[in-house]
């Protein structure tokens, strides 16, 4: 499955992560560390980045980082004079060698302290660093599509915050709840107008005629690292992505579908809502990227 690992899965994973870094400190995994004033478990008062480690070296880390200062700048933190891009990178490297991982899923969640409502003690980022094991084969072609499922009991706004990772998104979690009891591997979550936003982990594109479509950030979707990255070399490849506004009919009307993030690269779709589709363009896209950008994209 592409998300929602089974048990046996999860407690192998947090057997392998041994420890994890919490505001520059690194403790076991079993240790408890933060207490129920804090804003990040009461309010989800934070965002977060998900980055990846390979051969030792993490993937496109300058634009996770410049993503992760926008983002916290837009939730109006403050920024102590040692919290850089460079220290969290530092830290992020110095978790992954105590864990013993060359390669591995870093998780990097950022959120206030403690304090009420309106009276939070400061607006200073706390953060919490998380590595775990993860596949040589995370990032090479999915042989069997993924099936999707459309969640439509909640909808995503559009809005100054769309586009950030944000802590507290419920519609995400919610959608990969409806999709684990459809037995679906993701579900595609919809905008306020009803439209096709983005996955509950990943960006869309579709073909259709021969265009590459994906919802335009003004749609709601996350601004995805991999999805700039795919983007901008697209253009490279003289194959344009249109940005603009998918509906429900147009997503299920395409010929190919496929989903980005910065873990699986790409990830190509055989059904939404049992609506099969073909893989041929897809997959010679991959092919292309794989040959001409092998660090960051196989």
């Amino acid at each position: 499955m592409y998300k929602n690992l089974p048990c046996a899965e999860d407690f192998l994973i947090l057997w392998i992560m041994q420890y994890f870094n919490f505001n520059g400190k690194i403790f076991e995994y079993a240790e408890s560390v933060i207490g129920p004033e804090n804003r990040g478990l009461r309010y989800g008062d934070g965002i977060f980045e998900t980055l990846k480690i390979r051969n030792g070296k993490i993937i496109l880390g300058d634009d996770h980082f410049a993503r992760l200062w926008k983002g916290m700048q837009l939730l109006q933190f403050d920024f102590p004079k040692l919290f850089t891009p460079e220290k969290l990178e530092e830290e992020i490297y110095l978790l992954a060698k105590k864990n013993k991982l060359m390669q591995a899923r870093v998780r990097l969640n950022i959120f206030r302290g403690n304090g009420g409502l309106y009276d939070v003690k400061n607006h200073f980022p706390q953060y919490i660093i998380e590595a775990t094991s993860l596949s040589d084969s995370s990032g090479l072609w999915n042989n069997n599509g993924l099936q999707l499922c459309i969640y439509e009991q909640a909808k995503k706004s559009k809005d100054a915050f769309s586009n950030v990772k944000s802590n507290n998104f419920l519609p995400y979690i919610m959608g990969a709840v409806e999709a684990k009891k459809k037995q679906c591997n993701d579900a595609l979550i919809l905008n306020t107008d009803g439209n096709i936003c983005d996955s509950t982990i990943a960006n869309i594109f579709i073909f259709k005629d021969d265009v590459l479509y994906t919802p335009s950030l003004a749609e709601g979707c996350v601004a995805g690292i991999l999805r700039k990255f795919f983007i901008d070399k697209c253009k490279e490849l003289e194959m344009p992505v249109t940005e603009t506004t998918i509906s429900t009919t147009i997503l299920l009307n395409a010929d190919e579908v496929f989903l980005t993030n910065s873990i699986y690269n790409l990830r190509w779709v055989a059904s939404v809502n049992n609506i099969p589709y073909t893989h041929l363009k897809t997959q010679q896209l991959f092919n292309q990227l794989c040959k001409d950008y092998p660090a960051v994209f196989c």
